[in-house]
């Protein structure tokens, strides 16, 4: 678990379900809560909300986990930036949910061209205030919008979400997340596979016996940071699961820090400075 700066607490690790869709989304959730999972992250352009409320529902209903249980994240896409149009993108995220609230609504991209990340946070901090989110954050901002943004709302957000992984850890924004407590979490930990083909991964995977999705998992949970890898096989949703027992060594984690900055592990999605651009 970790604590937001609200107090409140998440589970560190947790399940991405980007590209999970209608039935497959509803297994795999089935199976994730099975295992043990609890934290559930989404968004409104994952266009599966509506299959991952049901599961969750339909879990709930059988008795397999409570809502107390669960942590929810959905995010608002830069579409419905602006006072007037992110409370229908909340409420849309909700009826497809079937949820009374949930635990963190995040903006998905600051879209600086559009110009509204501060103006939206606001009125996700007014929502916040009617009882049906618990906690507000964001998602692919970096150093000059989250030094925009809390100094215009007056808030600081309690997470960031971003892309990072070995070899792209962000260290100059994760020290800038530690400087106003906000949580780090990582989408796309594993870089869809690209960083365990590595030697350093690879000799601490065999010292553990564990595999090199494990040992990635592993060490960035050990730097505090919150991973959502995804997987639609249950065999990888207990293998990512169990990388909460996995304890490196220090010569390990520095041997895996060694690869920031090497040809190969940089940026490997969307730059937030420059993406979505002009787009309405």
């Amino acid at each position: 678990m970790t604590t937001f700066n609200d107090d409140r607490e998440m589970p560190l690790l947790g399940l991405g379900t980007y590209k999970l869709r209608e039935d497959e989304c509803i297994r795999v959730v089935r199976e994730a809560i099975e295992i043990g999972y609890r934290h559930f992250d989404t968004a409104t352009l994952y266009e599966n909300e509506e299959a991952l409320g049901k599961a969750l529902n339909d879990a709930m209903a059988a008795g397999d986990v409570t809502r107390d249980e669960l942590f929810i994240t959905s995010k608002v896409w830069h579409t419905h930036h602006g006072a007037d149009k992110v409370p229908e993108a909340f409420q849309t995220s909700m009826d497809k949910l079937g949820l009374d609230y949930l635990d963190l609504y995040l903006i998905h991209w600051p879209w600086p061209q559009g110009g509204k990340y501060v103006e939206t946070f606001d009125k996700i901090a007014q929502m916040q205030g009617m009882g049906q989110i618990a906690s507000i954050g964001v998602a692919n901002f970096y150093e000059e919008t989250l030094q925009q943004l809390i100094a215009g709302s007056g808030i600081v957000p309690v997470l960031n979400q971003v892309e990072m992984h070995p070899g792209f850890m962000q260290n100059d924004l994760r020290e800038y997340h530690q400087e106003h407590d906000i949580i780090s979490e990582a989408w796309a930990p594993l870089a869809r596979g690209v960083v365990l083909n590595n030697p350093a991964i690879e000799k601490a995977a065999e010292a553990h016996n564990a595999t090199p999705g494990q040992v990635v998992l592993a060490y960035m949970m050990d730097k505090g940071i919150s991973v959502i890898p995804k997987s639609s096989r249950k065999e990888r949703l207990q293998e990512n699961f169990d990388a909460t027992n996995l304890d490196l060594s220090a010569e390990e984690i520095e041997a895996i820090d060694g690869l920031e900055g090497q040809e190969g592990f940089g940026r490997m999605f969307n730059d937030p400075r420059d993406f979505p651009g002009d787009e309405g």
